[in-house]
């Protein structure tokens, strides 16, 4: 059984609004902007110091002017004052946040890693959304970002999100053999969703039938 729904998606794509309209309706957790402020929570920074690393790589710059921080990581992961807030350190935060939100379930996850940390679980379910550059605009201009604005970060956000894959998980982004579904947010939300929730059902119901055979046969 699914205890767990991971989105991954392009920038502009939607994932937003669609993340957390499922998770209303499976009442679940919705970790996407909470996931910011827990590793914030954690690491003793702001959310905008983690929002700046989140699905980056640290260039060269960053790593001459890290942001210092205090205190450790609750889960046993010890640091001193001498350690600094980079993207190697918030990926492994996010590795252990991550399993402690698998293990604990019902949720849906957006980004971070999390199809890529959870792909061993048999009761996560993986999806990606993306969409024509023409509807990631539209959407983006919509939430009240300039033209010229959006045209920048849907040029920039998916190629950093490209190189973070690559640098930290030796992966493609996006690893389409990774995914139960890969969904074209333009037919609209309320499509996206529906899908995802009757896919799910229905390969829940599948295993249910396979699972009952199997017993069956043990019986004979």
């Amino acid at each position: 059984m699914f205890r767990i729904i991971t989105l991954e998606r392009e920038y502009g794509c939607g994932c937003a609004g669609i993340a957390c309209e499922l998770a209303r309706r499976l009442q679940w957790k919705l970790w996407d902007q909470s996931l910011t402020e827990e590793i914030a929570k954690q690491a003793n920074v702001d959310c905008g110091t983690v929002e700046r690393r989140e699905e980056r790589v640290d260039g060269a710059f960053y790593r001459l002017a890290k942001t210092f921080w205090r205190g450790s990581y609750e889960r046993q992961m010890p640091l001193d004052s001498s350690q600094t807030f980079d993207a190697d350190c918030m990926v492994r935060m996010m590795q252990s946040i991550t399993e402690r939100i698998a293990e604990e379930g019902n949720a849906v996850v957006v980004g971070r890693g999390a199809p890529y940390f959870l792909r061993e679980r048999s009761d996560t379910f993986r999806v990606f959304l993306y969409a024509p550059r023409d509807e990631k605009l539209r959407r983006i201009v919509a939430g009240g970002i300039s033209a010229k604005e959006a045209e920048e970060l849907v040029d920039t956000v998916d190629r950093e999100r490209m190189a973070f894959i690559k640098h930290y998980f030796n992966a493609d982004w996006p690893t389409r053999s990774l995914y139960h579904l890969m969904l074209n947010t333009v037919v609209g939300d309320e499509q996206v969703i529906t899908t995802i929730l009757n896919t799910m059902q229905q390969l829940q119901d599948g295993s249910a039938v396979k699972d009952a055979g199997l017993r069956g046969v043990a019986l004979k």
